[in-house]
């Protein structure tokens, strides 16, 4: 079989199978634009920072996480760098083992929104029709639901399980990126390329996913990093509404709601985890910023305003 014709026209997207990697050199130019901005630069720095001090925290802790060291509410000491918890806990070591939960649960959330959200975007548009109207309108009754009350409500009614907090956080997100990707979808399945592998006998399946979804992934990009910004403030509401980890284990979120009641006494064992999650949502948001400014100008040369 001959080999199809490139796209001429120099505002459409060639598709990897015609171009040799058209829609991966796109994604590609995303992030080396996203990355020549401060910002993008200064989120990656943030997020590594936190992530590293959660995953090798638990190395370096001069303490176990549920070890008493002191008493309540113990001002900072020797023993105890940043002071005690309610309990007499060291309030570095139970930081430095807290972050492990938040980072995981919301990286696990996200990427379960991340699949739902586009499997039923792409769905919804290529199919059109009467397809696309009954899943955008199921998802609508969902978006009518803020998250937080929408998680609380089904978690409330099965228990505080770790798995069904991160499938429900996962499923809320899943059609806000549905939105996204049946825009993008819309709009690519219009092209040439798509066309002539409909043509050719391609099957949907192949066309949604060797077509489209290619060249639908520098969008979904900026969505990843807004979602995951999301559901870290999420997994940390839910842990600090006690619908999260369970005492006596070490979160964040957890340290918050533990030690509300002492914080004119000893404010680092709830200033510590609010501060971590506040950067780590900052660096979040840098990064997801960085992705949209480069998407939106990835035609442009001119550097960051």
């Amino acid at each position: 079989m001959s080999e199809l014709p490139k796209v001429t026209d120099s505002n459409l997207v060639e598709p990897a199978s015609a171009s040799g990697g058209g829609a991966g050199s796109e994604w590609v130019a995303t992030l080396r634009n996203a990355w020549s901005f401060n910002r993008t630069r200064i989120g990656v720095g943030i997020v590594v920072v936190i992530a590293l001090l959660a995953v090798l925290g638990p190395v370096f802790a001069p303490h176990t996480p549920t070890e008493f060291v002191g008493a309540p509410y113990a001002k900072a000491s020797g023993t105890a760098l940043f002071g005690t918890d309610s309990l007499g806990r060291d309030v570095l070591t139970r930081v430095l083992y807290g972050g492990r939960t938040v980072l995981s649960l919301a990286l696990a959330a996200t990427i379960i929104g991340l699949f739902g959200g586009v499997t039923f975007g792409l769905i919804a548009g290529y199919a059109r029709r009467w397809v696309d109207e009954t899943v955008m309108r199921t998802l609508d009754v969902l978006l009518a639901f803020p998250q937080l009350v929408l998680v609380l409500l089904l978690i409330s009614v099965v228990g505080p399980k770790l798995w069904l907090i991160v499938l429900m956080v996962g499923l809320s997100h899943a059609p806000r990126i549905a939105r996204v990707t049946r825009a993008a979808a819309l709009e690519i399945s219009q092209r040439d390329f798509v066309k002539a592998a409909e043509a050719l006998g391609e099957s949907k399946l192949r066309i949604l996913v060797a077509e489209i979804l290619p060249n639908i992934t520098s969008p979904l990009l900026v969505e990843f990093g807004l979602r995951l910004t999301y559901s870290i403030g999420l997994i940390a509401a839910l842990s600090f509404l006690g619908f999260g980890l369970q005492p006596p284990a070490a979160d964040w979120g957890l340290m918050i709601n533990e030690n509300r009641i002492g914080v004119s006494v000893q404010p680092w064992a709830v200033a510590l985890p609010v501060m971590l999650i506040g950067v780590l949502t900052i660096g979040t948001n840098l990064i997801a910023d960085g992705l949209g400014r480069a998407l939106i100008g990835i035609e442009r040369t001119g550097g960051e305003s």
